[in-house]
């Protein structure tokens, strides 16, 4: 699959990673039928793109057991983009029996954070990527292979990162042949003068605006760090319904920026997400009823959805004409 068609450079995608980053922490999880549920209701609020899942093993992640049947639900929805988190070769090997149209790898930061999340190094890690290249082309699927590069504004184990050690990753995932390559402020650290100047960065390096961002919301910037990264270029960003998620092997790392509101920041910042903010509120019932023990969080939730911004009608139009930071002042309406 081209990156293009599932990344297209003229609109913003917000791909909801709930089902994976969000669940790799809770004590409990939706079951199957409600996964599926989930997924159906976000669909019809206007999602597209998702992290459904990680291709671990289910002895130590039996939260992630049922990503094959998750995977069956994209089959037939050709618009719909499926992703899911590899970590090893047989994570990879996996992925390639379903019909995954995105493997997404990791390749850490620091190599203190590399040893604990997948027990490699940093160069270890990126040859993997260069693997997974190598085997998509061997057997002729036709995923995509994504990087994303944790902890890429600071660690919580090795502490301070340089941005020019992250761009130097990039580069190097970009060689070993991932289509699209990311970076993750993995444990909250990042503010937004870092994440704009790190994501301005990046954007050059890749020539476009598919890179994506990836945001926790550990010291509640993640909305203000997705504004940055928005005005730097980028057009890819990584959300967790209710803000569930953190990575088990980093200390301190805590919830995904909330899905819902980035949503509601795209809109305000004048780009079209095709999202109906009330439909898409509707569905942490699900949640709620299969996770009861944990919080959620978001501000959208919790205030409502103000009436005072009148979202476009119709078919789904994100097109940007300035898709180096620009916007639309057409493409909302706000009213006094």
């Amino acid at each position: 699959m081209p990156v293009e068609a599932a990344y297209p450079t003229d609109r913003i995608v917000l791909r909801e990673v709930g089902l994976r980053d969000g669940l790799q922490l809770v004590k409990a999880w939706p079951s199957t039928d409600q996964k599926l549920d989930w997924l159906a209701q976000e669909c019809a609020a206007g999602v597209t793109h998702f992290e459904v899942g990680s291709f671990l093993p289910a002895s130590r992640f039996p939260q992630f057991a049922d990503l094959p049947g998750l995977l069956e639900f994209f089959r037939t929805r050709p618009k719909l983009h499926a992703s899911a988190l590899v970590l090893n070769e047989r994570g990879i090997d996996d992925a390639f029996t379903t019909n995954v149209a995105e493997i997404a790898c990791v390749v850490s930061a620091t190599e203190e954070h590399s040893q604990a999340n997948i027990r490699r190094s940093r160069s270890e890690a990126i040859d993997l990527v260069r693997g997974a290249v190598a085997k998509r082309n061997a057997t002729g699927h036709r995923a995509l292979v994504s990087v994303g590069i944790a902890m890429a504004f600071g660690c919580s184990i090795a502490g301070d990162v340089k941005s020019e050690e992250v761009l130097n990753l990039v580069e190097r995932c970009l060689e070993a042949g991932a289509d699209l390559v990311g970076i993750a402020d993995t444990v909250g650290f990042a503010g937004p003068d870092q994440v704009f100047e790190l994501s301005k960065a990046v954007h050059l390096l890749v020539g476009s605006g598919r890179f994506s961002v990836h945001l926790h919301d550990t010291r509640g910037m993640a909305i203000a760090n997705a504004s940055a990264a928005l005005d730097a270029g980028c057009r890819i960003l990584d959300g967790s319904l209710g803000g569930l998620g953190g990575c088990p092997f980093a200390p301190g790392a805590t919830g995904n920026a909330v899905f819902e509101d980035l949503v509601f920041l795209c809109e305000t910042k004048g780009y079209r997400t095709g999202i109906d903010l009330h439909a898409l509120t509707d569905v942490r019932r699900i949640q709620q009823a299969a996770m009861p023990a944990e919080q959620l969080y978001g501000a959208i939730a919790r205030a409502g959805v103000p009436k005072n911004i009148q979202w476009a009608k119709g078919e789904n139009r994100q097109q940007q004409a300035q898709v180096q930071g620009g916007r639309d002042e057409e493409t909302y309406i706000p009213t006094r």
